[in-house]
Formats: C-alpha cells, sequence, structure tokens
C-alpha cells in the first residue's frame, strides 16, 4: 500500500513488480499524479492490464477493506528487520510518500502491527520507494515458496 505516493515512475514500477507477483497494489489518494499521466504508463510499460491496483480516497477507507489483516509500516526509524517477519499472506506492507515517508500519525495508527526496516548502510535515509516495496514483496512471496510462479 502506497499512502499519498507523488512519483510517477515509481508507481509505474510498483504497478509492473504487482504484475510479475500478483500481488495488489493499494494507493491512497491523495495522488501526486493522475494515474494516466506518461511517466507513470511508461514506467509501468504494458503491465498496467495486467495488475491488481486499487485505489481508496483515504487511509482509513483503505484499511477499512482490508479488515483482519495485519499491517506493517515500514521507516527508516524501526529497529526491526523486514526479514525478521514470518510474513502471512494477506498481509499489508505499509508505505509513505516519497520523500517523507509515513507521519508519526500514521506509525501510530491502532492498525499498525509493527514497523519495519529494510537494513542500510549507517548514514543512508531510504531507498527508493518502488524498490521498498519489491525488496520487501518478494520476501514475502519467497517464505511462501514463490506460489504461482515458474
Amino acid at each position: 500500500m502506497f499512502l499519498e505516493p507523488r512519483i510517477p515512475p515509481n508507481t509505474g514500477n510498483a504497478i509492473r513488480m504487482v504484475a510479475a507477483t500478483g500481488a495488489t497494489l493499494h494507493l491512497v489518494e491523495p495522488l501526486g499524479f493522475d494515474l494516466s499521466e506518461p511517466k507513470l504508463k511508461r514506467a509501468g510499460l504494458d503491465y498496467h492490464d495486467l495488475a491488481s491496483v486499487v485505489v481508496h480516497p483515504d487511509l482509513g477507507t483503505a484499511l477499512g477493506t482490508l479488515v483482519g489483516m495485519r499491517v506493517f509500516a515500514f521507516t527508516a526509524h524501526a529497529t526491526r528487520w523486514h526479514t525478521d517477519v514470518a510474513f502471512e499472506p494477506g498481509d499489508v506492507l505499509l508505505f509513505g510518500p516519497e520523500p517523507t515517508g509515513l507521519s508519526d500519525e500514521v506509525l501510530g495508527h491502532d492498525r499498525v502491527t509493527d514497523r519495519l526496516r529494510i537494513p542500510m548502510l549507517p548514514g543512508r535515509r531510504s531507498l527508493n520507494l518502488a524498490n521498498s516495496a519489491a525488496v520487501v514483496s518478494y520476501e514475502a512471496w519467497r517464505q511462501h515458496g514463490f506460489p504461482g510462479a515458474r
């Protein structure tokens, strides 16, 4: 789930990633672009028709559609790594907007199960949004034996 994404190519790349993995990309408005924007289309190439993308008007509505699912919020300020979790089917991976990340209010939301981080060398602020989502999505998919992959 991308909360208020702002950079079209990041979302386009994520659309391509969810098409490749069978995941669903939940986008929470306001978006920093129009979904028909050329940069978004170019980054997603011809995968838009193969991807499952759902747009929600706000975080409350998005989380309301994902009742009973664990929500993992990603922040460079967490102490646990994404590899410390045994992911379950249906888990929600919540990423914040570029360049600010998730607010303290969102990180403290009662639906957030845990805060996680992706390991990086000291002094590095963060990874690109699409890259972060791919790293964690593929780890979750790997833990389940890449079902459906060939």
